[in-house]
């Protein structure tokens, strides 16, 4: 029987995904879930498991195709012995598919050149994903203008490739700045480069996310040191109980996230986003969590951390972390976070001031814990001891919180940190 692999819907808003990488090729065998191939959306790169045992006999789109989900992208024969050598070479001579003859001619059409102010139909409705919607506002793309793109989907639907493809054949360059209206650009000619490569998927939306935030959150940065010795002996006592327990080792991010989440629920604003001059004050606690990956960084979202107890943080962070790392994460596990952590001392970094994550307004940088010799106050005078110091910096958008508010909010983590009730902990 031949069953057919379709682009999955990764997420409630996903509406299209890209081809990132074929792990098989036509005439290969493959099992029940073993990776078939791997994807991007606008979200998060996901591998896609086989839907059945066979030999894979298309493939019907290739890496950076950008396809709406359910399209076919590939066939897989699961009937017995798979088809036969002969067989596989006659599915090549084949004429090719509609849907991939469309895709041949969505990968290099000819140049749009759209009738200008070229007004809708009256009552015609048309259907923009999101993904095409955002490409145009951050370019300038107006409705009228919009409308005027002729779409390669379904029933005439504009796709990213259809709007990019436009963006290079507009008179106007993508996101063109008023300098660049009035500086004329020469090209930069640099010696000795060695290579040129072009960005992956995933580094290619980390960018796009970096700029966003830098054009349109006003960063500023406040920091604050940390004792953290008690949290260390305590880690340090019931680090191997717990891991008999748990299976997985006690660190030090629960503890982060915990006295995040006592701060922010007396400090409204840093969990809160804004939309122009509206302030959106979020009702659950939803702390994204920085993970490092192979190609670069991800936040995943431990949702409705107020409902959970330290145990539960704990959990959540390891099963986040693994997932992330293993790409098993769900898109909308990389949505909906009202502020971010930023552990970089799992680096060695002992200070940073990362981007806030839009549309948070706040980001906490967590340092690495060092050993320092400090004073310490006591009533017979101060003396010398070495204590455990950890440093944090606080990046907020300054729109909405004030320096006095971003200082006492790092201040109230300072003092969650230091003063916590360990014993109550587990």
């Amino acid at each position: 029987m031949i069953v057919d692999v379709i682009m999955p819907k990764m997420g409630e808003s996903i509406t299209e995904g890209t081809i990132l990488e074929w792990r098989k090729n036509v005439g290969d065998s493959i099992e029940l879930d073993e990776i078939l191939l791997e994807i991007g959306t606008d979200k998060v790169d996901s591998e896609i498991p086989s839907p059945t045992a066979g030999i894979l006999i298309e493939i019907l789109a290739q890496p950076n195709d950008v396809l709406e989900v359910d399209t076919v992208i590939a066939r897989i024969d699961s009937g017995g012995d798979g088809p036969k050598k002969k067989k596989l070479q006659s599915v090549k001579k084949e004429p090719e598919p509609e849907a991939a003859q469309e895709e041949k001619v969505r990968e290099t059409p000819k140049p749009v050149q759209p009738q200008p102010n070229l007004e809708p139909k009256s009552g015609e409705k048309k259907f923009f994903t999101p993904v095409v919607n955002k490409i145009a506002a951050e370019n300038n793309v107006g409705l009228e203008e919009l409308m005027a793109i002729p779409g390669s989907g379904k029933g005439g639907r504009v796709t990213k490739v259809d709007i990019l493809n436009y963006m290079e054949s507009r008179s106007i360059p993508l996101q063109e700045s008023q300098a660049s209206k009035i500086i004329e650009k020469s090209p930069i000619v640099f010696s000795g480069v060695e290579e040129q490569v072009e960005m992956d998927h995933m580094r290619k939306l980390i960018a796009g996310h970096m700029r966003k935030s830098i054009d349109t959150a006003t960063h500023v940065y406040v920091m604050s040191e940390v004792d953290m010795s008690a949290i260390v002996q305590y880690v340090s006592k019931h680090e191997d109980a717990f891991y008999k327990k748990e299976g997985f080792a006690l660190t030090i991010t629960p503890f982060i996230i915990q006295a995040c989440v006592t701060a922010l629920n007396r400090f409204p604003e840093m969990n809160a986003s804004l939309e122009e001059t509206t302030i959106l004050y979020h009702k659950n606690i939803n702390i994204g969590m920085a993970v490092a990956v192979e190609k670069g960084l991800m936040v995943p979202v431990i949702s409705k951390c107020e409902e959970l107890n330290f145990l539960g943080l704990c959990r959540k962070v390891r099963d986040l972390a693994n997932r992330t790392r293993n790409k098993q994460l769900n898109p909308d596990e990389l949505q909906g976070s009202t502020f971010s952590i930023s552990n970089f001392g799992v680096f060695n970094v002992t200070f940073g001031t990362p981007i806030i994550n839009q549309p948070n307004v706040g980001i906490l940088g967590v340092g690495a814990i060092k050993k320092r010799p400090v004073v310490i106050e006591t009533d017979a005078g101060d003396t010398i001891g070495i204590k455990s110091m950890m440093n944090l910096s606080l990046g907020f958008d300054h729109r909405l919180v004030d320096g006095a508010g971003g200082s006492q909010f790092i201040d109230d983590v300072r003092q969650n940190l230091e003063s916590m009730n360990l014993e109550s902990l587990i």
